[in-house]
C-alpha cells in the first residue's frame, strides 16, 4: 500500500500560526523541529516552566477561533518569526525576546475573546513541542478522510483547519485508523504509527477568517460515530522528508 506525502506544515507557536513546507528535518523520538516549539500562556495557567503540559495550560483556537486564521513565517537561523492574520497589520518579532513578546501580546489581544483568559506571555518548550498529547508525535493526516469528511459537512475543508504536520495522498479514507502499530515509511525515514487523534471545536473555524463556520465534530459523530480525525506518528529514524516522498505501509 503506497501514497504520497502531499504537504508538510509546522506550528512553531502552539495555536498561533501555520506554515507550509517543503522539506523538513525529522529526529528520531522527536516532535517536528520548530513545531510547537512554543505556547502561549494565560491568566489561569497553572505551569510554566516549559515542560509538557496539558493545553488547558495555553491560548488555543478552541477558545479562541480567530487564532486559527493566523499564519506564520520562521526565520531558523534567527529564530524570529512574522505572524499574520485578518484585518492585522503583520508582526515581525522574537517569541524569546522579552520586549518583543509584549509587542506580540498586544498584537494577539483582540483575537482572544473578552470572557476568555487573556493571554499572559510565551513560553519555549523545554523538551518535546507543546502537542497536545504528553508523547512526542508527529501527526499525519490523510487527504481521502478529509473529502470524505467535506462532503458530509457540505463544503470544502482546508487541510490547515487540523494542525497537522504530515498529509499524505494516496489511500482508501479511514485506512489511517488501521495503521496503528505499524510501520510506516515516508522516504527513507521509518516511523511508527500511534494513536487516533480526537478532534475539539478549534477545527469549527474558517482557516482564512478564523470565524465558525463548518460542524466538523457533528459531521463526525453523525457519519462515523466518532470525532477521531488524523492519528500520531514516532519517528523511529532521523533524516529529512520532502513533499513528493513516497509514503509505504508494511
Amino acid at each position: 500500500m503506497t501514497g504520497t506525502l502531499a504537504q508538510i506544515w509546522r506550528h512553531p507557536i502552539k495555536a498561533h500560526g501555520f506554515e507550509a513546507l517543503l522539506q523538513s528535518d525529522v529526529v528520531a523520538g522527536q516532535t517536528l523541529p520548530w513545531d510547537r516549539t512554543w505556547a502561549v500562556t494565560h491568566e489561569a495557567s497553572k505551569d510554566t516552566s516549559g515542560a509538557w503540559v496539558s493545553c488547558s495550560n495555553f491560548t488555543r483556537g478552541a477558545k479562541a477561533p480567530a487564532l486559527m486564521a493566523v499564519g506564520a513565517l520562521l526565520d531558523e537561523d534567527s529564530a524570529t518569526l512574522i505572524l499574520s492574520a485578518p484585518d492585522s497589520p503583520d508582526l515581525t518579532f522574537r517569541p524569546d525576546d522579552p520586549e518583543s513578546v509584549a509587542n506580540f501580546l498586544s498584537w494577539v489581544q483582540p483575537m482572544v475573546p473578552p470572557e476568555r483568559a487573556a493571554s499572559t506571555g510565551l513560553i519555549r518548550a523545554t523538551g518535546q513541542g507543546m502537542t497536545d498529547a504528553g508523547d512526542p508525535y508527529i501527526s499525519v493526516g490523510n487527504l481521502n478522510s478529509l473529502k470524505a469528511l467535506s462532503d458530509k459537512v457540505g463544503t470544502p475543508l482546508d487541510p490547515r483547519r487540523f494542525r497537522i504536520n504530515f498529509w499524505v495522498d494516496g489511500f482508501e479514507p479511514w485506512s489511517e485508523f488501521d495503521w496503528l502499530g505499524r510501520t510506516l515509511q515516508i522516504g527513507d525515514l521509518t516511523f511508527e504509527a500511534k494513536d487516533r487523534i480526537t478532534r475539539c471545536k478549534s477545527t469549527m473555524a474558517n482557516p482564512d477568517t478564523g470565524l465558525r463556520d463548518a460542524d466538523t465534530l457533528g459531521a463526525l459523530d453523525q457519519g462515523w460515530g466518532h470525532t477521531d480525525f488524523g492519528i500520531t506518528l514516532l519517528a523511529k529514524t532521523t533524516g529529512t522528508v520532502k513533499v513528493g516522498n513516497t509514503v509505504e505501509l508494511s
